[in-house]
């Protein structure tokens, strides 16, 4: 390798081998419809093999946020990948989109290969769980830009829907009701807050917080992955608007999906808060509307479908093994969200 290069601070047989080590986990996300294998210039997906007639394309591109901050300071980076891409591919299924590929970046003051791998690797499961090809990416070592230890991820995230099944809100109407999909935990937003409170408490996250899991556990549980549930609703009955809960909460995310003249009316009491907000809430002495104006209080995905359809679609989550609940209905209003019970 070049020295003149490593003496700069760019170990390049350590990108090899971060490559060697990832390559394995990439594998097994592969679709039919890719095209070469990893390390090519461009990644290659061929739409003429998807049975549809009139495709659209949907993306979406996120990070992981400082919930990474605590991945490395527990030097734990085996699950943050999952956030990646459930960020990003739970955003293009509200749309009605199947994900079809994902391509992630890494930003890294030094190439370490088994953290690399096993960022990979959390991004890797993360795919395989929603069917969706890893085809590429970009790993960049960059030690001016971050301090030792650091780095950063984001991902992109590419599916397809057809254009008659394409899902924008428009059919919401009064009389819908809203069903709510439970969220894992804090999932990948507010983290900015929770390392703060984390600090105020003085707690010690190897200790136990609830049912044999340490607090560092409870804080890093990656996000749920609704592609799987959602797709298998979708097939069985219309859907008018789905929600994917991350920053902003309640108040910003809900109303994003639906038309003008409606308000989506909430019941908080219609659905289990898990014990980790009510930790939050109680260190940061937060009220009860800040919370929902931040956090997913416990639902981290909300689907609007017709009344009649609404023990279906419960009992299909259920099959898929997601805990769901009608949470609240459509009226006509002005005001875009109302939540009771707060």
């Amino acid at each position: 390798m070049s020295k003149a290069y490593q003496q700069a601070g760019v170990d390049i047989n350590a990108g090899y081998e971060a490559v060697e080590r990832m390559s394995s986990h990439v594998k097994r996300t592969m679709r039919k419809e890719v095209l070469g294998g990893l390390g090519g210039f461009g990644a290659t997906f061929d739409l003429s093999q998807l049975n549809m007639k009139a495709p659209l394309l949907v993306s979406g591109t996120d990070g992981v946020g400082t919930k990474l901050k605590l991945a490395i300071d527990h030097n734990k980076h085996d699950t943050i990948g999952v956030d990646a891409v459930a960020m990003c591919v739970n955003d293009i299924l509200t749309t009605g989109a199947e994900p079809l590929y994902f391509l992630d970046y890494i930003a890294t003051h030094k190439v370490v290969p088994e953290v690399i791998e096993q960022i990979v690797k959390g991004v890797s499961d993360g795919c395989e769980e929603t069917n969706t090809a890893l085809i590429g990416g970009e790993t960049a070592e960059m030690g001016e830009m971050y301090h030792e230890g650091e780095y950063d991820l984001a991902g992109f995230a590419v599916g397809a829907v057809e254009k008659e099944a394409y899902i924008d809100g428009t059919s919401v109407k009064p009389g819908q009701i809203i069903i709510g999909l439970e969220s894992s935990g804090v999932h990948s937003n507010g983290y900015s807050l929770v390392r703060n409170l984390i600090e105020k408490s003085g707690v010690n996250l190897d200790d136990t917080f609830d049912s044999n899991r340490t607090y560092l556990d409870t804080f890093l549980e990656p996000t749920r992955l609704y592609v799987k549930p959602v797709l298998a609703v979708k097939e069985a009955v219309q859907i008018h608007a789905m929600t994917h809960i991350t920053g902003g909460g309640f108040y910003e995310n809900i109303p994003r999906a639906l038309p003008e003249g409606v308000t989506a009316k909430i019941d908080v009491t219609q659905f289990p808060t898990p014990k980790i907000f009510d930790w939050l809430q109680t260190q940061g002495e937060i009220s009860t509307n800040e919370m929902y104006n931040v956090f997913n209080m416990g639902i981290g995905f909300t689907l609007v479908i017709d009344k009649e359809n609404e023990q279906q679609a419960l009992d299909i989550l259920n099959e898929q093994q997601v805990k769901a609940y009608k949470i609240g209905e459509i009226a006509k209003g002005d005001d875009p969200i109302q939540l009771s019970g707060v």
